[in-house]
């Protein structure tokens, strides 16, 4: 299945239907007087979050949406049915902006998470209900109200718990295809990552996601490589671990790349929790390991973890050190939030 985080729907919800002018014309019933039903409701167009999902692939085939218009009232007061509601099915994560994609309408996290994009029109009333004592016969009923339509945009930002960082070929799709069954494109040149990959790890008795997003590269927040498109996945990760390739003749350059398009991107992505590691270093002796983390120590102000995704050294070291601080995240925000919030109720 092809990934796509970004789509452009336009959505319509149903008309109301129009109420019916009609009157009572029986034998032998003297007076019968108006009974013309009301029009019913409009469909509404509702997003609901659901599992097994994780991309908007469905979107870019369909982009119009369209919810069923009431029927109309008939005679013998009887009212006409609403209209369907249409259902737009997105995965765990998905933000709803309006058309100018800035202004936030919704943000569907958990499964079962539902909200009303459009409300459909409501039914016009019939003649029956205009009768009264100065008015017993009235020949006047209300027309169906217009749903509401709109365009929005439907972006995707994944639910990880971890996420992998670091400039192309840093190694990051090897140690996410080491720890997990997820099987990433791995080849000796830059980009072989297009888009962001997710893995299920295990830690111990720990269980989390680990997202791998395409490598950065100096300039990237200005459109440089594939510029910041896929940091957003990202955005709701607790921890980061930033792979530095050992074999880069320059260390320090290597990380403060990355930490600077972090921080050119925002939203608070430059203060998560932060993991350094040193990776392939499989690739060096000894002595050129110790160099190589004493550099790297120096600039990212705390000592990396050596690892090696082949040769499987280190893996686990960085495994618990992630699961470590997830929990305590995990723990920060429990006490933030004491009380879950409340399903949606239909």
């Amino acid at each position: 299945m092809k990934f796509l985080d970004s789509a452009k729907i336009y959505i319509k919800a149903g008309n109301g239907g129009a109420g019916c002018i009609s009157f009572r014309r029986e034998k032998f019933i003297e007076f019968g007087g108006p009974d013309g039903g009301d029009g019913g409701k409009g469909g509404d167009v509702i997003a609901e979050c659901v599992q097994n999902l994780n991309t908007l692939i469905d979107y870019r085939y369909q982009q119009h949406f369209k919810a069923k218009n009431g029927t109309p009232g008939m005679g013998r007061n009887r009212s006409g049915p609403s209209g369907a509601d249409v259902v737009i099915k997105v995965p765990p994560g998905t933000e709803i902006y309006a058309e100018d994609n800035e202004t936030l309408i919704a943000d569907l996290k958990e499964p079962g998470e539902r909200v009303v994009l459009a409300r459909g029109g409501n039914g016009g009333f019939g003649n029956a209900h205009f009768k009264s004592s100065t008015n017993q016969a009235p020949r006047h009923a209300n027309p169906g109200l217009e749903g509401e339509e709109l365009t929005i945009w439907l972006r995707l930002k994944l639910i990880a718990d971890a996420g992998l960082v670091g400039l192309p070929n840093a190694g990051k799709s090897t140690f996410l295809a080491a720890v997990s069954a997820a099987k990433p494109k791995i080849a000796d040149y830059p980009f072989t990552t297009l888009h962001p990959n997710l893995g299920v790890v295990r830690a111990g008795d720990i269980d989390f996601v680990l997202a791998d997003i395409p490598g950065l590269i100096e300039g990237a927040h200005e459109g440089a490589g594939l510029g910041t498109r896929f940091l957003g996945h990202l955005e709701r990760c607790r921890v980061l671990l930033h792979l530095v390739d050992a074999t880069q003749d320059d260390i320090a350059t290597a990380y403060h790349t990355v930490r600077t398009e972090l921080a050119a991107y925002g939203h608070d992505l430059e203060t998560k929790t932060e993991i350094v590691a040193l990776s392939k270093i499989d690739a060096l002796d000894e002595d050129a390991r110790r160099e190589k983390a004493a550099e790297l120590e120096a600039v990212a102000g705390q000592r990396p973890l050596l690892l090696s995704a082949v040769a499987g050294q280190g893996v686990d070291t960085a495994l618990f050190a992630l699961a470590r601080e997830i929990g305590r995240a995990e723990k920060h925000e429990a006490s933030e939030n004491p009380e879950p919030a409340k399903p949606w109720q239909p």
